[in-house]
């Protein structure tokens, strides 16, 4: 892999990185509270799923991809929507209906699941990317590295060393941040060469009908995140995480059409080989310099997403179990989960997965939401059908959604 410094697309790429570490190290955007609450369920949006989603978009939908893009971020915001709504409710008016209340626990039970599942989806793509710039054949070597990994997230979880790993996720952050606007430049630029040459490419739509959905639903986990404002500490107000969880949805939207519409339009079938490291094999044509930071990007993020599910997943778990499943069960739990799904099914199999836990969980506040409601407007009433109409779409998600290698084109 050659990188040449004198080369103006590289020079570009690395300028917005380091500008954008910048503004995002400045001390009055690292200090002010709006940001703060922002942040974390931004940058849980922004994750994996953005490595992993426009080259299965572009693969399967072609240059309809950012209309598949645009329908998630939609699917996603209106799920956003009835959280926000529970946020609400349950600030105003405290105790709620014995039936919002068993709908919560289950939720809880649902997110602490689905914690497990995605924890194993982010050290799969920590191992696949931390292998990914070398020439190694054998499919063996990512899955050890993520069994390794894994042991390493548990083993710190048991031994109460969790606290230390996560002050590494502001920086982590700051950092897949920066490198996202330099992909983005990158893009820009690339596609801006391709246009000016009359080069663009408008491949071809290779899923239609169901097939085409079942996989749409089965990628809901890549613009999943935005919850983590509902369980943001007490120090934020609840307007505070509505309003966080809005604009994260917003900005991580916008994000990802621009990203979405740029990738779709550059490469052809030919060029394309699905797995799920080939974002890095589509931006080495892109900018030679984007690979490295991809790699950098995918590793500190994937590694601190893992260590903040596990947190989250042990916590929940001690609280809906009322305490008989200690935080440390939790982990071992996780971590035989995390193997047995590391050496049984490929990443497009745990994204799927992913979904479908998450799907479960939307589902269920859908619920909580509809009934939650019903109560504030004493029956029937214009958003009953939306919030029911959210819960029975997450439950067709969990029963239809499909992994991107599954789908038949």
């Amino acid at each position: 892999m050659h990188i040449s410094l004198t080369d103006p697309s590289t020079l570009l790429v690395l300028l917005a990185t380091v500008v954008g570490l910048g503004v995002l190290f400045l001390p009055r955007l690292r200090q002010w509270r709006a940001w703060q609450a922002t942040v974390t369920p931004l940058a849980s949006i922004i994750g994996s799923g953005f490595l992993v989603l426009g080259p299965i978009l572009d693969d399967s939908y072609g240059k309809y991809a950012p209309l598949v893009m645009a329908g998630l971020c939609l699917l996603a915001f209106a799920f956003g929507y009835a959280i926000r709504f529970n946020i609400a409710r349950r600030a105003k008016v405290g105790e709620r209906s014995r039936a919002e209340e068993w709908l919560e626990e289950a939720a809880s039970w649902a997110l602490a699941f689905a914690y497990c599942i995605s924890v194993a989806y982010y050290l799969n793509l920590f191992g696949a990317f931390g292998l990914s710039l070398f020439n190694l054949d054998n499919p063996a070597y990512p899955k050890l590295l993520t069994s390794a990994v894994l042991f390493f997230v548990v083993a710190s979880g048991l031994l109460g060393g969790f606290s230390a790993m996560e002050k590494m996720e502001q920086f982590a952050v700051s950092l897949k941040l920066a490198i996202i606007a330099g992909l983005l430049v990158g893009l820009a630029l690339y596609f801006g060469g391709k246009a000016t040459s009359h080069q663009l490419v408008f491949n071809d739509l290779q899923l239609h009908g169901w097939p085409a959905i079942t996989l749409a639903f089965g990628l809901i986990v890549t613009v999943q995140g935005f919850e983590t404002s509902r369980y943001l500490s007490d120090e934020y107000t609840p307007e505070m995480r509505i309003r966080s969880m809005r604009w994260a949805q917003i900005i991580s939207a916008a994000i990802y059409m621009v990203y979405v519409s740029l990738l779709s339009y550059l490469f052809h079938p030919s060029e394309l080989a699905l797995d799920e490291t080939a974002i890095v094999d589509m931006m080495q044509i892109v900018a030679p310099v984007l690979p490295p930071l991809l790699v950098a990007a995918a590793l500190s993020a994937q590694f601190s997403a893992a260590v903040a599910d596990a947190s989250g997943a042990g916590g929940l778990a001690e609280e809906v179990s009322r305490g008989k499943i200690t935080p440390k069960r939790a982990y071992l739990i996780l971590g035989i989960v995390g193997a047995l799904l590391t050496w049984g099914a490929n990443v497009f199999d745990i994204i799927a997965y992913a979904s479908k836990a998450f799907a479960l969980y939307y589902a269920i506040q859908s619920a909580i939401a509809m009934v939650g409601d019903w109560k504030t407007a004493g029956g029937f009433n214009w958003r009953t059908p939306i919030y029911a109409g959210l819960s029975l779409l997450g439950i067709l998600i969990v029963l239809f959604g499909v992994a991107a290698e599954s789908s038949s084109h």
